[in-house]
């Protein structure tokens, strides 16, 4: 198997810094790619232990940290011939994955569990323990790559687009990316199952998981959130404030959300444009309506120094990459009109497929 490779990207822990025989702590979710990139430290001649989160709790049918994914990394770590260890941060993914997540409900936001995640526990709190225990590098499956452009480190989208994971890791640190190491970046999936066909790693074939992992498929977010805060019924009314529906829970309604708002059979499509918790009133228009100009953003975190100018803005982890222009401020307006963002969704800036940095969506700009 030779999956393309590209010169300024860092596809090996030598290009770090790191020699044969480098101390590398895999984060391994259970899945392929972890796996794969595992047996990769390992072909690289590197002093190789693997590690699973436990991070809920709570109920779980579906996501990336069941039961049976932590089985599945200890299996593949016995067939490598490595060590497996579970690590517990149930109590920070709690409180910097879980509470953020109902809070944003309980005010009207979008939140993005995946982002919080890899910013607070991921690359945080492991990184950190990682760092403690001696270990030369930190290792994941993600889809992504880093690239020495001018001596400095950057990250890059990873080489299949179809699973690049930049968007939910923008706010990886110059510092971060010394430490890290992102092996499956330069394979495309099917060179990864190939690979692990190859090895006979239990996890070849297994099925992607791409859902919230605390959300159970029985239950759903509703009931989950029902358990958490008091949901209230809303009213939808149109851009001249005339009542012409209801919603179940103005805490469950996001901007662009167009199924479950009961618009007593309209024909044409309405889409909500924007939400008021304290007056439990969802905003509906057709599609002109839901667009912007621009949108207001905070928490920016930059690759290096503040952007300003020509960038490319991605605001969902595999939605297109469109024409903007960040100001001074970090506000950005589109080159056209588009989509509104909600609220709590991320935005994130590119040079090509070099990460700029990113921000969170506060509003729209008119």
């Amino acid at each position: 198997m030779t999956p393309e490779r590209h010169d300024a990207t860092e596809t090996s822990p030598e290009r770090h810094g790191a020699v044969a025989g480098s101390r590398v702590l895999v984060a391994m979710s259970g899945g392929v790619d972890s796996s794969v990139a595992a047996a990769l430290c390992l072909r690289a001649g590197h002093d190789v232990v693997g590690v699973t989160l436990k991070l809920w709790g709570g109920p779980q049918d579906q996501g990336c940290c069941a039961v049976s994914d932590v089985d599945d990394a200890r299996r593949v770590c016995q067939q490598l011939g490595i060590d497996h260890f579970v690590f517990n941060y149930a109590a920070e993914f709690e409180r910097d994955v879980v509470e953020p997540y109902v809070d944003a409900h309980r005010r009207g936001h979008t939140p993005n569990p995946c982002i919080a995640c890899n910013r607070h526990v991921k690359f945080d709190v492991l990184l950190d323990r990682a760092r403690r225990l001696g270990f030369d590098r930190l290792v994941t499956g993600h889809h992504v790559r880093i690239s020495s452009l001018s001596g400095r480190r950057r990250l890059q989208r990873g080489a299949d687009s179809a699973k690049d994971q930049s968007y939910v890791l923008y706010m990886l640190s110059e510092a971060d990316l010394a430490d890290l190491w992102f092996p499956v970046g330069d394979y495309r999936k099917h060179e990864l199952r190939t690979l692990a066909a190859e090895l006979g790693l239990r996890t070849a074939h297994k099925p992607e998981s791409q859902d919230v992992c605390f959300i159970t498929e029985a239950a759903g977010r509703e009931r989950f959130l029902a358990e958490r805060i008091d949901l209230h019924p809303a009213e939808l009314v149109d851009a001249a404030g005339q009542r012409v529906g209801t919603a179940p829970a103005v805490e469950l309604v996001t901007v662009g959300q167009r199924k479950g708002l009961d618009l007593g059979g309209a024909p044409q499509r309405r889409y909500a444009v924007d939400v008021d918790i304290a007056a439990r009133r969802v905003t509906v228009g057709g599609a002109s309506e839901l667009s912007a100009r621009g949108v207001r953003l905070v928490d920016h975190r930059w690759a290096v120094d503040p952007v300003e100018g020509e960038v490319l803005a991605q605001t969902s982890a595999h939605g297109p990459a469109l024409p903007a222009h960040v100001d001074a401020e970090g506000q950005l307006r589109w080159a056209e009109p588009q989509r509104r963002v909600a609220a709590g969704q991320a935005v994130v800036f590119y040079k090509g497929d070099e990460v700029l940095g990113g921000a969170t969506a506060a509003g729209h700009l008119t």
